[in-house]
């Protein structure tokens, strides 16, 4: 298996992973809320949700194995390509994942999604931090301003949030899922870096093949975890009940469900496709700009307060965007002009070779 090295398919496929992000990014905290709004209470049946949509990924990978097959005839191809090793290292990130997807509902439950969305927002801080000490991620003030800017814009909500709380909750139950969303944001913090250390320590050619393939063992175990979560909490036993009793009625209970593990598929696999055609800085970096998309959507569809705090929170996090990406292009065109530089002196010193060995 080779890995992918043409340019031009990298930047395809970090379009595609983009755009699958940016879907989920925005309209899966939409749909897990919409749950709990409307009568939703399961917690851990939420957090299973995040990545029970794990057998989409046969889908994609069955339609890469034919079309290899057809390409290649022998009966030396194969369906999957990874190794124990990696199998190893993707099951360990899926249950941290299960783990965080549990964190991450828990919050959701309680908080309005542009306040946890902001809260969301300090992973980046982490993932930096996590980036540095496992990749050896190298950083520009640029980069430095962008985290700085996007943590602190996130940390600004930490003043007066009780302002916004919904109706009938208590002071513990609102402070615990804003702690809870706060430690789930550094839990994925780390988790973005880990995948990244795996790609690299893989000991095999990484091919966006493969990472469908990591993404799809990451989410059967996170699934896993948090199946055991439902069997002794009762979950499953009561989700006829909970849809009977539904607001927005029986069907549309269930197809709340299903949406809501598609729109949390595409994220998980955008995410870790970011990590496999840039970084996870760069992933971290996609999921805070999202921000401003989500903090919008909550607003118009779900009426939430729009507070000063929230206000300062975005204009900060926007400025950290522009800032990161106006550094990025700064390194693109220094790097640029350096590899142009080296090909015209290598290219002078050919020519002065050949001139030498010319009689």
């Amino acid at each position: 298996m080779e890995a992918y090295t043409s340019t031009g398919m990298k930047k395809a496929l970090l379009l595609l992973n983009c755009i699958l992000l940016a879907i989920g990014n925005c309209g899966g905290p939409l749909i897990m809320r919409l749950y709990f709004t409307k009568g939703g209470k399961r917690v851990w049946l939420s957090s299973w949700l995040e990545t029970a949509g794990w057998p989409i990924m046969f889908i994609p990978i069955i339609i890469n194995y034919i079309h290899r097959r057809a390409k290649d005839s022998s009966t030396t191809t194969k369906l999957f390509f990874m190794k124990p090793r990696l199998f190893i290292a993707s099951a360990v990130i899926g249950i941290l994942t299960g783990a965080d997807d549990y964190l991450y509902a828990y919050g959701v439950a309680r908080l309005p999604v542009s306040t946890s969305a902001l809260i969301i927002a300090t992973q980046l801080a982490f993932t930096a931090g996590f980036a540095y000490l496992l990749v050896k991620q190298k950083f520009t003030s640029y980069s430095i301003n962008a985290v700085v800017l996007l943590s602190v814009g996130a940390g600004v909500l930490a003043l007066h949030t009780s302002s916004d709380r919904p109706n009938g909750e208590s002071d513990k139950q609102y402070y615990l899922g804003f702690f809870m969303t706060l430690v789930a944001a550094a839990l994925y913090g780390f988790i973005l870096p880990l995948v990244e250390l795996t790609y690299k320590k893989a000991k095999q050619a990484i091919s966006y093949t493969l990472v469908m393939e990591i993404q799809m063992v990451m989410c059967f175990f996170a699934t896993a975890f948090c199946t055991v979560g439902m069997l002794f909490n009762n979950d499953f036993k009561v989700i006829p009940r909970e849809a009977r009793e539904y607001e927005l009625g029986e069907a549309k209970y269930y197809v709340v469900l299903v949406f809501s593990a598609i729109l949390w598929q595409g994220f998980f696999l955008g995410a870790i496709g970011v990590i496999f055609c840039a970084s996870s800085l760069f992933s971290g970096i996609l999921i805070a700009v999202l921000l401003p998309a989500t903090e919008t959507l909550a607003v118009v569809f779900y009426h939430e307060k729009f507070k000063a705090e929230k206000g300062v929170a975005l204009v900060l996090s926007l400025w950290g965007f522009v800032s990161y990406f106006y550094g990025a292009i700064k390194h693109s065109k220094k790097r640029s002009q350096t590899r142009s530089q080296a090909q015209q002196i290598d290219m002078t010193q050919k020519i002065e070779m050949t001139q030498i060995g010319t009689p």
